[in-house]
């Protein structure tokens, strides 16, 4: 009876934080398609993001998943990096929203524009890539490395999709410490450390209200490295974040 009476709560509180999810969504829309028309490039992203946090807060609020961070007093928003972050959860875009100040153009899969309502704010606020094409491959990685010459930063999920293994961190592509040393663009490592607990993948009737903690980690300069130094740069942030999931599981 106990087991029933916890699987109805769970089941309400996941169609309540659906409806949360996509009122908000509705209520700033408008906002973010008037903005996306008006302005261009960086000036674009930064008032969308204002959008998209309200959208976040609203949601974090209502469905009781508070965003708590660490080291973000280490962050220049004003000086464009790239953030590189571990992706556990459907939280996790609720998270860097609300973590990460100011604006980011993060790099996603293509198949998310399908999403109802949500893929259409999705298309004008991330570098779409589709992993099996060699040439939309390419093309994302020349719209990111414009974006960090107009002072954007990004984010880059190196994993390139949920962890669904039991490690901390799933094995990393290359992609983001390419670009960090091709554009000598500093690497902010970040990690979301309990999303997964809160809100798994592949158990939705398992989801329950708490903090989502993010903590940042120092910035990783590049300055100077060349490609062939690509391999310890992402052993050097992989065990980073590593290290910090790790130590929160202890």
């Amino acid at each position: 009876m106990v087991k029933l009476i916890k699987k109805v709560a769970a089941f309400l509180f996941m169609v309540w934080g659906f409806l949360v999810f996509i009122s908000a969504m509705i209520f700033v829309f408008p906002f973010i398609l008037l903005m996306s028309a008006l302005f261009k490039k960086k000036k674009a992203q930064d008032i969308i993001f204002f959008f998209l946090k309200i959208w976040a807060w609203i949601f974090s609020i209502l469905s009781f998943f508070p965003v708590r961070t660490s080291g973000r007093e280490k962050l220049n928003p004003d000086k464009a990096c790239i953030y590189v972050c571990n992706h556990n959860s459907y939280l996790d875009a609720i998270a860097v929203v609300l973590a990460i100040p100011g604006s980011f153009k993060p790099l996603g899969k293509i198949e998310m524009v399908k999403t109802p309502i949500f893929g259409m704010i999705y298309k004008r606020i991330v570098v779409l890539i589709d992993r099996k094409s060699q040439e939309s491959r390419a093309r994302s990685v020349e719209e990111l490395k414009i974006d960090l010459g107009n002072g954007q930063s990004i984010l880059i999920f190196p994993e390139g999709t949920m962890n669904r293994t039991n490690a901390p961190l799933s094995e990393f592509y290359d992609g983001a410490f390419r670009l960090a040393i091709e554009t000598q663009t500093a690497i902010v490592p970040m990690v979301i450390l309990n999303a997964r607990k809160l809100l798994p993948r592949d158990k939705p009737l398992a989801i329950r209200p708490g903090v989502l903690e993010c903590v940042f980690a120092d910035r990783v300069e590049v300055t100077g490295l060349k490609p062939d130094e690509l391999g310890d740069l992402k052993t050097r942030v992989y065990k980073c974040m590593e290290e910090l999931i790790i130590e929160d599981r202890t």
